[in-house]
């Protein structure tokens, strides 16, 4: 089995790690009452999801 004859540079290692980021979670507009949501999720606010009534909010 193969393996690697010299150990990777810290340079090569963080070059592959520099692109692992943190991203903020992407909101969609509810179509019925205008909140932001998650997508593909019911909406928090009014309880639609797909243009029907999901869940009973109060």
């Amino acid at each position: 089995m193969p393996v690697p004859k010299r150990r990777q540079t810290h340079s090569r290692s963080h070059k592959r790690k520099a692109n692992w980021k943190a991203q903020p979670p992407t909101y969609s507009e509810c179509p019925q009452c205008h909140q932001p949501k998650l997508p593909h999720r019911v909406c928090p606010n009014c309880g639609y999801y797909a243009g029907r009534q999901a869940v009973e909010v109060e």
